[in-house]
């Protein structure tokens, strides 16, 4: 599992959405201002990640990538761009470039617009900010991972795990001048619903980052006591007992996480 907690990655990248409860609120001459304002005070963008991308693949796979762009430019109909777009998101993946996954997988949610699509986008975005060494590279993805979650938020407000994916990645890479916002947003959470699951887990999680072992072990207990078979729960907890030197009850929830996850 990936620290935000998420549940797939398609092949499937930061397009504010301009809706605001179902209403266009801005023209489109201010929608493109504002992107290429955005854009500009960017460090870097999709097409340097893309030129750099390219240098880093094989022949063939440039081949394969190739063909696909020449076949999006010909699609006549949003169906065929997003099976296309979805092709190209999986491929860059493959091929070791989830930033460049991102931007495709962003494509499919601004032609489809469903609050799945644009949740793919921001598991994309946010893995590219896990993974990436380069901070440039994961203020890019962080950035578009908080936009694709916020649409997916503003898509179905009830959804919970849109609203604890947006804090968690607040908290992967933080705003310099808000640095505990995604804490605030999870604790917050938790105030709404004090017997969430996967808020406790998000929170335990970021418990153990910051090595509050304690707290982390009282939310996790919690979660158990909730769902005695959470797979992350019980995998949380062999972690949690293993740094706190609990070597019998570490070794207990690590057998139960194994069972849980071979399931």
């Amino acid at each position: 599992m990936t620290k935000l907690q998420l549940t797939a990655v398609f092949s499937a990248a930061l397009l504010l959405f301009v809706m605001y409860f179902g209403c266009e609120t801005k023209t489109k001459e201010i929608q493109r201002s504002e992107k290429s304002r955005a854009l500009s005070s960017e460090k870097t963008d999709i097409n340097l990640l893309l030129k750099d991308a390219r240098s880093t693949i094989s022949e063939a796979q440039h081949t394969f990538v190739l063909t696909l762009e020449e076949q999006l430019e010909t699609a006549n109909s949003d169906s065929a761009k997003v099976a296309i777009l979805k092709q190209l998101s999986g491929k860059w993946y493959e091929f070791g470039h989830p930033a460049i996954a991102g931007h495709y997988a962003q494509n499919v949610a601004e032609l489809s617009n469903s609050e799945e699509a644009w949740s793919i986008a921001g598991t994309t975005f946010g893995i590219c900010v896990q993974e990436a060494k380069d901070d440039i590279i994961r203020e890019f993805c962080s950035k578009r991972a908080i936009g694709a979650f916020e649409n997916a938020v503003s898509l179905n407000p009830e959804n919970i795990t849109h609203k604890v994916n947006l804090a968690l990645s607040y908290a992967e890479f933080p705003p310099a001048d808000q640095p505990m916002k995604g804490p605030l947003m999870l604790l917050d959470l938790n105030r709404q619903q004090p017997e969430n699951v996967l808020v406790l887990n998000s929170l335990a999680r970021l418990a153990i980052k910051t090595g509050q072992f304690d707290r982390a072990l009282t939310r996790l207990e919690k979660a158990v006591q909730l769902e005695p078979e959470n797979v992350s729960s019980n995998c949380l907890l062999a972690t949690v007992y293993e740094s706190l030197k609990k070597t019998v009850e570490a070794q207990q929830y690590l057998e139960k996480c194994r069972a849980l996850q071979a399931r």
